[in-house]
C-alpha cells in the first residue's frame, strides 16, 4: 500500500496542479479500480484533495514536509536576508541547495515585474547552466563535480556551457572570485549572480542568487550585495548552531 501511495505522490510533476484519475493511472501503472481506492484513502488522510477533473496534492503534505525538512532552519534564517536583497535590487531572489546533480530551489522572492525565469519554488534545475547551480557545483565534493563534468551537459540556449573543459575552467574562476554569473545560459533574456552560503565549518550548504532580465539588470553591479547577504546567512547559521 505504501508503495502505491508514493507512486501517486511522485506522479505529480512540478507544473502539475490537477491530475485526472486516468492520467494518474497512466503515470503510476496502477489499475484504475485499485487507484480509486488508494486515492480515497489518501483523501481521508489529507494527502490528496478532490478537484475539478481529478485530484491535487493535499495541504497535509506541506505541513508534514515543513516538520521534517532539514532546510527549515536554513529558511528561517535566510528569509530576512533574501527580503533585504529583494528590496535592494528589485529583482528575483533565490535560495537553493545541492541535491544530487541538481539545484533545488527552497525560496523564490520576486515582485510583479519579476523576470520570467525557469526556476520554480521546490523545483529543480541543472547545475551547469545557472549561477546558483554553478556556485554549488564549484564548492561541491570532487566526486559530484566529476560526475557532472563527465556526464551530458544539455544545451538550453546558445550560451549554455556544454564543453566540460570550459565549465571546469569556469568553476575554478568561481572558487577564486567567490561569485558565479549566468548570462542567458538557462533561458534567453535572463542574467544572474550568485554567492555561497557557508556554515561554521566553512562548508557550502546553500547559495543565494539575484536574477533579472538582460535588458536592464547588470549582475556584476550586485555581486557585493549578494555576497554580503549570503555571508550574513552563514553568520546567523553559525550563531544558531552554537546556541543549540
Amino acid at each position: 500500500m505504501l508503495g502505491k501511495v508514493m507512486a501517486v505522490l511522485r506522479a505529480f510533476g512540478i507544473d502539475d496542479s490537477v491530475l485526472s484519475l486516468a492520467e494518474l493511472a497512466r503515470r503510476t501503472t496502477i489499475p484504475k479500480g485499485t487507484l480509486h481506492r488508494v486515492a480515497a484513502d489518501m483523501i481521508d488522510a489529507q494527502l490528496l484533495e478532490r478537484a475539478d477533473g481529478g485530484y491535487r496534492l493535499g495541504g497535509q503534505l506541506f505541513e508534514l514536509g515543513m516538520r521534517a525538512s532539514v532546510e527549515r532552519g536554513l529558511l528561517e534564517v535566510a528569509i530576512p536576508f533574501l527580503e533585504d536583497l529583494y528590496v535592494r535590487t528589485g529583482e528575483t531572489v533565490h535560495l537553493g541547495v545541492l541535491e544530487g546533480a541538481e539545484v533545488v530551489y527552497l525560496s523564490k522572492i520576486g515582485g510583479h515585474q519579476q523576470a520570467t525565469a525557469p526556476s520554480r519554488l521546490g523545483g529543480r534545475m541543472p547545475l551547469h547552466c545557472t549561477a546558483i547551480g554553478k556556485i554549488l557545483l564549484a564548492y561541491a565534493d570532487p566526486q559530484v563535480r566529476e560526475r557532472v563534468l563527465s556526464g551530458p551537459l544539455p544545451r538550453f540556449t546558445r550560451n549554455t556551457r556544454v564543453m566540460p573543459g570550459q565549465l571546469a575552467a569556469q568553476l575554478e574562476r568561481i572558487v577564486a572570485d567567490g561569485v558565479a554569473y549566468e548570462f542567458e545560459e538557462s533561458a534567453e533574456g535572463i542574467v544572474c549572480v550568485a554567492a555561497p552560503v557557508r556554515d561554521s565549518a566553512g562548508a557550502t550548504v546553500a547559495a543565494v542568487s539575484v536574477t533579472g532580465p538582460s535588458h536592464r539588470f547588470r549582475p556584476e553591479m550586485h555581486a557585493q550585495s549578494v555576497s554580503a547577504g549570503a555571508a550574513g546567512i552563514g553568520v546567523m547559521l553559525a550563531r544558531r548552531a552554537r546556541s543549540q
